[in-house]
């Protein structure tokens, strides 16, 4: 049995020899295994992509331009409409009889001119016998004057009442989709240009339609550089071409063109209201409805790719890890874009040469060496994500 001092003596030796042990396996202990890919190279166009709101390229409230009941409503609640359909009679007889009292004197006023000017007529003769005094004869000119104007004013009259009477088949000023009627048959309607104007239904055009959305200050600027470029329509932008998806599509698949921007920044948001126009034969979009929008950020350009499992991320920046031929691993801070196919577009920080960690980037570390299992990375490969966009045209 070996002596107590001996004991603690060979306890000591052992816990010494016990931390070279584990740092000697440590040290040959073979690099982790990684995998690294190049980045995808793709010629593709990066698009900036907006919420947008369809409004009618033309809207129009209905309203009567002269007062009285309503005696026929011609249409139903959203009917498609042509120029110059029926859509509503006000009660005419009123306006019937206003016309014919208007002919009326209008008759009277031609038959006191006539009067007038046959006593003009006999009274010239009179005159150069010196049977008639200047002055009666005036007097006779004066009435002829005077009843030709009652005859014009009568005339306007006439006009007037015709106007107010056709002004009681109220028409569609413009081809569109009816909203409901706001009155019932026997209603009282007031005239529009007046405070308390009655609207009668609202009238939108379908076919084309217009989409609003609003752009960032430093998104404006980076458009008109672009078209002063040539690669964004005209020089200020016009003519673009600009895609459209309902909230319920995953694909961009309407197109329309870029027709409007507005001449001021808003102050408040610090960004530019612009608008595009789309065809809608199927009439798929209302006024109302939103979408998203997107227009070319960028002219066609070839852009490198890579999955987001291969990004890190730390406080401050999104990162990769690439591997040299040694195997000696190195951080790259870079700039990231959207989705494409299921890739994520690398603006800067690597290149095409680079091999980049893309599996078990958790177990490489900046300045240590890995093994790395090189595959090679396609589109094709990668199935595209619910929300991705395509971006390549």
């Amino acid at each position: 049995m070996l002596p107590l001092g001996a004991l603690l003596v060979a306890l000591a030796l052992t816990a010494c020899d016990r931390p070279q042990a584990q740092n000697k396996s440590q040290q040959t202990a073979p690099p982790p295994a990684v995998t690294t890919s190049q980045p995808v190279v793709s010629e593709l166009v990066e698009w900036d992509e907006y919420t947008g709101r369809f409004e009618a390229v033309a809207s129009v409230e209905v309203r009567a331009r002269v007062s009285g009941y309503v005696d026929r409503i011609a249409f139903v609640d959203g009917q498609a409409v042509k120029k110059g359909d029926l859509l509503f009679v006000i009660d005419p007889r009123p306006f019937e009889r206003a016309l014919a009292q208007a002919q009326a004197e209008l008759e009277q006023a031609r038959t006191k001119a006539q009067n007038s000017a046959l006593d003009v007529e006999r009274g010239k003769p009179l005159l150069e016998r010196k049977v008639m005094s200047e002055k009666m004869f005036d007097d006779r000119a004066n009435l002829l004057r005077e009843a030709e104007a009652a005859v014009k004013v009568a005339d306007a009259k006439v006009a007037t009442a015709e106007l107010e009477l056709a002004f009681t088949r109220i028409t569609a000023p413009i081809d569109g989709r009816m909203s409901r009627a706001t009155v019932s048959l026997g209603s009282w309607i007031s005239a529009g240009g007046t405070a308390n104007a009655t609207l009668l239904t609202l009238l939108v055009t379908q076919d084309p339609i217009h989409i609003y959305f609003d752009i960032s200050e430093n998104n404006y600027i980076k458009y008109k550089r672009m078209a002063e470029l040539g690669a964004l329509g005209g020089k200020d932008g016009k003519g673009a071409d600009v895609e459209v998806a309902l909230p319920d599509e995953t694909a961009f698949a309407h197109g329309g063109k870029l027709d409007f921007v507005d001449n001021r920044l808003d102050p408040g948001t610090a960004t530019m209201r612009a608008r595009a126009i789309l065809a809608n034969g199927k009439q798929m979009f209302s006024p109302g409805m939103f979408a998203r929008v997107r227009l070319a950020g960028t002219p066609l350009k070839s852009t490198v790719l890579l999955p987001d499992a291969a990004i890190g991320t730390d406080q401050a920046n999104k990162f990769v890890l690439v591997v040299a031929e040694d195997g000696m691993v190195s951080r790259r801070n870079v700039q990231l874009g959207p989705l494409h196919q299921g890739l994520r577009i690398v603006r800067q920080g690597v290149g095409p040469q680079d091999w980049v960690v893309t599996s078990g980037l958790q177990r490489a570390r900046p300045g240590q060496k890995v093994t790395a299992n090189r595959e090679t990375l396609r589109l094709s490969a990668v199935r595209p994500a619910a929300s991705d966009a395509p971006v390549s045209r």
